[in-house]
């Protein structure tokens, strides 16, 4: 074994930081595995040192500094930046062979398995007692006709190059979707320097009755609200033109992106009219997040269906422990909730875990810890509420030509076939297995939903009855180096 750990965090994020921060304080020995190159995940992602310039967090998480910076430079962490968990497998022991109660029945802990490729003598195992999942979330994908072409991006995405390299996707831009992150977006891209051409919203204006129901999150978040409030008046005195109740139809162009078609959509974002071209040279799409769920089915925890907090969702009880002994989740793969509810879920899981391990924790500090949860989930809950997506409105987005599987080019007219052709199959993995839809690099990432909204709707089911694909090691794609380094390190006996 190459080391062994008290803790290991999956990911770098509010949720893990805070987690890491708050276990390593009571005492526990923690290891963060993160792909980026510094801690914060993409909401406190920031430009490289070699760019110069100072650190620039967004104004409405004042504590963000503090937590980076303190978890950075505690001596009870150790960092493993731009690394990937490819996998992660518990350590089954003969209980009466002396094993640690404490990291579930029958387990001697798990085995989390790394790959670092500008560091191969670092990829292998490392052994944890305990393992907190914080692995955030992706762009939630919708299949448009065009939506493959060069050009198309997610909100994430983009975001993403504007943040770490300073990089802007394109002069024109078309921004199209319903979470308030597009607005950020768009007000981001505007300052360096792109033509917003407009920004499409799926949703109509809030009902007096959707502001009144808004008004508990109000409460500890002015300075958030006020900073998305700031994106739209410098979008509107830019003149960039804002549309409700709009959706986007297809994506024109030869060989890259040259137009966006938009459409009036009713409340139930859909279409109700002809539509429009505007001419572009991006479209951006930010209909919101899934969950990053890939390490916990992998170890077979539960998982739930809750479309609001993203979709598939791990299941977790009150200390945010998983239905696997000895796995904790916080932060996104509990729920989409953003970075406060985040960091304030990975506080508690760090301090429940060192309880869990014999180490000392105040009940004034889980107190805390839960009070700032339910403080956050009154925000959260409420952009869930606001903001859910429309799954089964934006599939129908789709043409019988619409590629729904990108990696392995399965179009929605194969996949509606193979369910004509097929009544008793009733799954998303019943699909993946006839037509390869998910077999491809992103192991269904893009895909998933798409194909589970399809089965529902030839079903007469919900999505959550579908299901959704398993996952198997490798979750995400490593190079071949990854497992020599595996045998070159094997497990402890």
């Amino acid at each position: 074994m190459t080391a062994a750990h008290d803790l290991v965090v999956v990911g770098a994020g509010p949720a893990g930081a805070a987690a890491a921060l708050a276990a390593a304080d009571a005492g526990l020995d923690v290891l963060v595995v993160d792909e980026q190159r510094a801690a914060g995940g993409q909401i406190f992602r920031t430009t490289p040192p070699e760019f110069g310039g100072r650190r620039k967090l967004p104004t409405g998480y004042p504590w963000a500094g503090e937590l980076l910076d303190r978890a950075r430079s505690h001596p009870g962490i150790a960092w493993r930046h731009g690394a990937t968990v490819f996998g992660i497998l518990p350590v089954a022991v003969d209980a009466a062979a002396g094993a640690d109660a404490s990291a579930g029945p029958g387990s001697a802990g798990f085995d989390v398995l790394t790959s670092d490729p500008a560091d191969p003598a670092r990829s292998g195992r490392v052994r944890a007692r305990r393992v907190l999942i914080a692995s955030g979330a992706y762009d939630m994908p919708v299949a448009i006709p065009g939506w493959t072409l060069p050009g198309v991006m997610m909100a994430g995405a983009v975001q993403g190059f504007l943040k770490s390299q300073r990089l802007r996707v394109a002069d024109r831009v078309v921004l199209a979707g319903s979470h308030p992150l597009l607005l950020i977006v768009a007000d981001q891209l505007l300052a360096a320097g792109a033509r917003i051409e407009e920004v499409a919203i799926a949703r109509g204006l809030p009902s007096p009755v959707e502001l009144l129901r808004a008004l508990p999150a109000v409460p500890g978040h002015v300075r958030l609200l006020g900073e998305l409030a700031g994106c739209v008046l410098r979008l509107l005195r830019a003149g960039v033109r804002i549309s409700t109740g709009t959706v986007p139809t297809e994506v024109l162009g030869d060989g890259r992106v040259q137009g966006v078609r938009l459409a009036r959509a009713d409340r139930g974002w859909r279409q109700t009219g002809p539509a429009r071209t505007v001419d572009a040279d991006a479209l951006v799409l930010g209909y919101g997040f899934h969950p990053s769920t890939e390490l916990a089915r992998q170890l077979g925890c539960g998982l739930d269906w809750d479309s609001a907090q993203g979709g598939w969702i791990v299941r977790h009880d009150a200390q945010l422990e998983t239905t696997v002994a000895g796995v904790h989740v916080a932060g996104e793969p509990s729920g989409v909730a953003g970075a406060e509810q985040s960091r304030a879920e990975g506080e508690l899981a760090g301090l429940t875990i060192a309880a869990a391990l014999g180490r000392p924790v105040p009940e004034r500090a889980l107190a805390g810890a839960r009070r700032r949860i339910r403080s956050a989930s009154r925000f959260s809950g409420v952009v869930q509420r606001m903001f859910a997506p429309r799954r089964e409105a934006l599939l129908e987005l789709a043409t019988p030509a619409t590629e729904i599987c990108r990696c392995e080019t399965v179009t929605r007219g194969t996949i509606d076939g193979f369910l004509d052709e097929n009544p008793f199959a009733g799954t998303a993995d019943a699909v993946k297995l006839a037509c390869r839809s998910g077999m491809g690099p992103c192991q269904g990432r893009y895909c998933e939903s798409a194909v589970a909204g399809l089965v529902a709707k030839a079903r007469g089911t919900g999505v959550g009855q579908a299901g959704r694909f398993a996952a198997h090691i490798p979750v995400k794609p490593v190079p071949l180096q990854a497992y020599v380094a595996l045998a070159d390190d094997p497990p402890a006996l």
